[in-house]
């Protein structure tokens, strides 16, 4: 999920048919979302975050249709750009960010992210 949406956020693409395929719901809203105000403010997404993703529950156990992962990303070297300069949107710097995120068992048997928080920097 995370790579189709750092690729859609190299052109802010909200609406690119690949952020659907590994998520759904409040999570691919919110891609969604993010992507589109990146695209209304003139702003784009250059490098690439790095991740550390963990499984941390399963529900149920024996048979799971849910997954709960933790992850520690650090987005210090995947940051805003203004499109029309190529110049840093802000001074403000990435860092490691604490993300847990729900994985779904679709009716497809497929799985997806339904939903996900990323906290504050500093956070792992």
């Amino acid at each position: 999920m995370w790579q189709d949406f750092v690729a859609a956020g190299t052109t802010s693409d909200w609406q690119s048919p690949k952020l659907g395929q590994y998520a759904t719901g409040i999570a691919l809203t919110n891609m969604s979302r993010s992507l589109y105000a990146d695209h209304y403010n003139g702003l784009v997404t250059k490098g690439e975050p790095t991740y550390e993703p963990a499984v941390t529950s399963a529900d149920p156990p024996d048979n799971p249709s849910k997954i709960v992962i933790t992850d520690c990303s650090d987005d210090s070297h995947w940051l805003k750009y203004k499109a029309d300069t190529g110049q840093l949107a802000n001074d403000t710097p990435g860092g490691r960010h604490l993300i847990n995120a729900i994985v779904q068992k679709q009716p497809d048997g497929s799985w997806k992210v339904s939903e996900y928080g990323v906290h504050e920097v500093g956070t792992c």
